[in-house]
């Protein structure tokens, strides 16, 4: 005999509140209920939870901690509830405002840029303590994207003159020389993430005025040879795909009140064969050195869509089999 799943109620005092938290035609509740395997009713301002025990509690307080978030937040998105979930599932007693409503940066919007992982939050306090950290993990963990949100607070609070934005021109796949126009013109593309970001946390004008007055500067890592970069915050992105001397030439660009923050994902380099990452021989070499920092993420610090952290965790564990021996394909055989 099939025992019925326990069945409790939560009423919520505000019906606009309550709106924002459920989402446009409840998809917020949808997201929780696949997320904790529990069935999540709403009828006005009250949810309805049945199943066990243990998952109910996990749902209600994401219920009750992203609505106490509602005023302060505008909202909730979908990955503010994958993340809710993610963290009090490991810990039921953290509160969620503390970490959410931290926010590095108000964005055009009144959107609020903040850590949504234990991870992201001790990246941004070591962004705010060293001055040189390094910032590895796989793609959609926010390294770039906070490592933007501190920079252009940091332009704003008048703590550095100028952001300098860089990443290596190095081909995934493609040949640079087949791509039409000049050296700039071929590089602007491996550019693009970065203006991308810039964009999405500042007034397209102001963002336009800014570059144009050399005030934010995007540019390929080739191009950073020979100077100082003096009262700048420096981001060097895709760091993997630098080379040893690269890398080596890079952190010593670093003049005077200046900070750099470096992000790669060390299983994504596409460096020709034989040539070392100067992100992975940073990494080696440099840790232990006093105010130099090194933040590392993993699959469940994804912040994009839900899917992006199985693929992942799929790749990692394909890596791990090809490494221990154990390739997938019969015809493939190791040395």
């Amino acid at each position: 005999m099939v025992s019925e799943p326990d069945m409790r109620k939560i009423t919520l005092d505000d019906n606009s509140r309550s709106r924002l938290l459920f989402g446009e035609k409840n998809i917020n509740l949808k997201l929780l209920a696949r997320a904790t395997g529990v069935k999540v009713a709403a009828r006005g301002n009250q949810v309805t939870l049945r199943g066990t025990a243990p998952d109910m509690e996990l749902a209600e307080k994401v219920i009750l901690q992203l609505y106490d978030m509602v005023d302060g937040n505008g909202g909730v998105s979908s990955s503010d509830v994958e993340q809710a979930v993610r963290l009090l599932s490991h810990d039921r007693r953290r509160n969620l405002r503390e970490l959410f409503l931290e926010s590095v940066l108000v964005a055009p919007g009144g959107r609020r840029i903040a850590p949504k992982s234990e991870a992201q939050q001790n990246y941004v306090d070591a962004m705010k303590k060293y001055d040189i950290v390094f910032s590895i993990g796989p793609a959609g963990t926010g390294k770039t994207y906070l490592a933007m949100a501190m920079a252009v607070a940091s332009l704003q609070r008048k703590q550095f003159r100028r952001i300098v934005l860089t990443r290596p021109a190095v081909e995934a796949g493609e040949r640079l020389g087949f791509l039409p126009g000049d050296l700039v013109e071929k590089v602007n593309p491996y550019l693009r993430p970065l203006y991308d970001a810039l964009h999405d946390m500042m007034d397209l004008d102001r963002a336009r005025g800014l570059l144009e007055r050399d005030i934010v500067e995007v540019a390929p890592l080739a191009f950073m040879r020979g100077r100082t970069l003096n009262e700048s915050f420096v981001i060097l992105d895709e760091a993997q795909n630098s080379t040893a001397e690269q890398m080596k030439m890079f952190l010593t660009r670093l003049g005077m009140t200046s900070k750099a923050v470096i992000t790669g994902d060390v299983t994504q380099v596409d460096l020709p064969h034989g040539r070392e990452s100067g992100l992975i021989q940073a990494s080696r070499i440099l840790r232990g050195i006093k105010g130099i920092a090194f933040c590392s993420f993993s699959d469940k610090d994804v912040v994009r869509h839900h899917l992006v952290q199985e693929i992942v965790r799929a790749y990692e564990h394909e890596e791990m089999s090809l490494t221990a021996g154990q390739p997938k394909d019969k015809d493939i055989q190791g040395e």
